[in-house]
């Protein structure tokens, strides 16, 4: 069989059920890495998506809110075992709701839902929702999912409805700001073998996008899992869970295997991966058309892109969730699988932007301070 690389890839997408998705076929030109490969970038590289943090000074914890120009249609993949969310189900496809108004992430655990009225004020003072067939009311569909950072200082300090309206009122269409920021302020990751004595690391917010002639593809994600993260490139460890003499990383799964292969561990084994305690939640935008049941497949093959980039992922005890949306601006004839394989890495490479820009907090190091030091 013969291996397809990603010029090649490029070439045959353009070609595969319209010319007309990159333009007229023409002589390949050379493309920049930039161009071809994940980057920085941010999600609101996708015109009419915008995005604003709100992070409490007093304790590490916030929220991101995620607003659109106008209603986009979105899909939603759940592969975590307890996520904390409110109104998500209503985008699975046995809904008949096609769109939403924005999306609000953020700490402070279940409790932390009581941000998202703050998003619903904001957008209900700017008249933005659905038309309810009253005068003067439109209501605004905002879906909200949370992390737990409750364990980081002052767990009674949580997001708030005044918190998810200061996130709106923050939102741009500029570059988005990330690592200990928004809801990602008190992300923390390597956590399941923190029971052992091997603690983990700062976890955060991190973005990133594609861009393919006119096709663009966003996300942003919030990683506060329970296990290592990896660049999914090279599959070096940037975070997770460290040696107890602060000489490096003692590799989860591995661990585990030896444990569980002496006969005594298969009794004393303990898994820090509490119900709701660790959550990786990503939002996927793409300005390609794509309805609710294709977003929904997307959503499902861009959280691949965890699994590139978390081992473990999708345990027992987090709330994993994964976002999928179009904003409908580009009408072309794109294969669905195509934009959910390339997601999966703009993903993938957003949960390694949140690890990399993450600075350190009290007994949790970041990136920067100990894989960079080793």
């Amino acid at each position: 069989m013969s291996k397809f690389n990603r010029r090649e890839f490029n070439r045959v997408l353009a070609g595969s059920g319209s010319i007309g998705l990159f333009g007229a076929a023409t002589e390949e030109k050379p493309q920049k890495a930039s161009e071809s490969e994940p980057g920085p970038g941010s999600i609101t590289d996708v015109q009419g998506v915008r995005v604003g943090h709100y992070t409490d000074s007093r304790r590490p914890t916030g929220c991101t809110a995620i607003l659109f120009d106008n209603e986009v249609t979105a899909g939603v993949d759940y592969d975590g075992s307890a996520p904390g969310e409110q109104l998500g189900v209503m985008l699975q496809p046995v809904s008949l709701l096609e769109g939403i108004h924005g999306i609000l992430l953020a700490g402070g655990g279940p409790m932390g839902l009581a941000a998202v009225p703050g998003a619903v004020k904001y957008l209900d003072e700017h008249h933005i929702g659905y038309d309810w067939g009253v005068p003067n009311i439109r209501v605004p569909i905002v879906v909200g999912a949370v992390i737990d950072d409750l364990p980081i200082g002052d767990g009674r300090i949580r997001p708030d409805a005044e918190a998810g309206y200061k996130a709106c009122l923050a939102a741009s269409a500029g570059p988005v700001a990330e690592g200990n920021i928004g809801a990602g302020a008190g992300a923390t990751v390597g956590k399941m073998l923190r029971a052992e004595g091997f603690p983990g690391m700062k976890g955060g917010l991190g973005t990133a996008s594609l861009r393919l002639g006119e096709i663009v593809i966003g996300a942003l994600a919030v990683v506060n899992a329970s296990g290592d993260i990896f660049d999914w490139r090279t599959r070096k460890v940037l975070a997770g869970a460290r040696r107890q003499d602060g000489k490096g990383f003692i590799g989860l799964t591995e661990t585990i295997k030896r444990q569980l292969a002496e006969p005594p561990a298969h009794a004393s084994l303990k898994l820090s991966d509490e119900l709701l305690h660790s959550t990786t939640l990503a939002v996927v935008a793409t300005n390609v058309y794509f309805d609710k049941m294709q977003l929904t497949k997307i959503a499902m093959m861009a959280s691949c892109g965890g699994a590139r980039a978390i081992d473990p992922y999708h345990t027992t005890g987090d709330g994993d969730q994964l976002y999928a949306l179009s904003t409908r601006s580009l009408r072309r004839d794109v294969p669905v699988s195509a934009v959910g394989a390339l997601a999966a890495e703009v993903v993938a490479e957003a949960i390694g932007r949140g690890i990399k820009q993450a600075e350190s907090i009290e007994g949790w190091p970041s990136y920067r301070d100990f894989t960079l030091h080793l």
